[in-house]
């Protein structure tokens, strides 16, 4: 399954503890109403209402898709 970018929409905070304000980029693996998601490492579970999905149109070079 590819991996595709997406947005906090809301602050989630980490499996270390640090807390990610709306707006982070994440790298979301799977699908579903509740993921997994990364931040350099840092691994968050999202609900599908914390983040949106980034439009491919909007990705750089370079970008997980």
């Amino acid at each position: 399954m590819g991996r595709r970018l997406g947005t906090l929409l809301v602050p989630v905070s980490g499996l270390s503890g640090t807390t990610y304000p709306a707006g982070t980029q994440v790298v979301v693996p799977g699908r579903g109403a509740a993921v997994d998601a990364f931040v350099g490492g840092d691994w968050l579970p999202l609900a599908w209402w914390e983040f949106a999905p980034v439009p491919s149109a909007t990705r750089g070079p370079g970008s997980a898709t």
